[in-house]
């Protein structure tokens, strides 16, 4: 490897730090043992800052550059965020409304016997009409059911109206798991 800068993170593909690097595992460092690399990372990792510090933990963690990007929001150094799964609410979805129609058979409960009473009710089922007298209103509800109507079909319409299931969807983009190490020592970087 070429000479790094102190504090230089780089992918690496084995299954170890070499020598002169560290894993990116979010692990302590002592101060004392590490100043150098301290006055550039100081707790933007974690730490206590007197006796420790902390490196970039990259486990299970993608990289991105820090600050405003257009009409992005502002990602701080050593700023931890995200989720791997959301679980959406009604709230996060667009409204949607699905037409339904459909078909169905309906069987009315009646009666074969004479009918007792010229108004409906809760109990009553339509009857055989009764004319007790020439011009009278006739009777066509009966207290119970005895037979059923030949059946006929009815025609339905309504909508669909779908709500979140609660199971939380992956939203992960594709990756590849590699290894992040940090240069603990190196050439000191000097601003520009």
């Amino acid at each position: 490897m070429s000479d790094p800068f102190l504090g230089e993170i780089k992918m690496f593909g084995g299954k170890f730090a070499p020598r002169g690097y560290a894993m990116c595992q979010g692990q302590l460092m002592g101060i004392a043992q590490n100043t150098a690399l301290y006055t550039l990372l100081g707790t933007l990792y974690g730490g206590n800052g007197t006796t420790n510090f902390g490196l970039p933990d990259f486990q299970g963690r993608s990289p991105v550059g820090m600050g405003t990007g257009s009409g992005l929001t502002t990602i701080i150094q050593g700023e931890n965020e995200g989720t791997e799964t959301v679980t959406l609410r009604s709230q996060n979805l667009p409204p949607f409304s699905l037409p339904v129609t459909g078909s169905m058979s309906v069987s009315i409960p009646a009666s074969t016997a004479d009918g007792t009473s010229q108004t409906p009710g809760p109990t009553s089922v339509l009857a055989k009409p009764v004319d007790s007298a020439i011009g009278a209103e006739v009777s066509l509800y009966a207290n119970g059911a005895d037979t059923t109507l030949a059946p006929f079909n009815a025609t339905l319409s309504g909508t669909v109206i779908h709500t979140t299931g609660g199971v939380p969807v992956d939203i992960r983009t594709p990756y590849l798991g590699t290894n992040f190490i940090i240069a603990l020592m190196g050439e000191y970087p000097s601003r520009n």
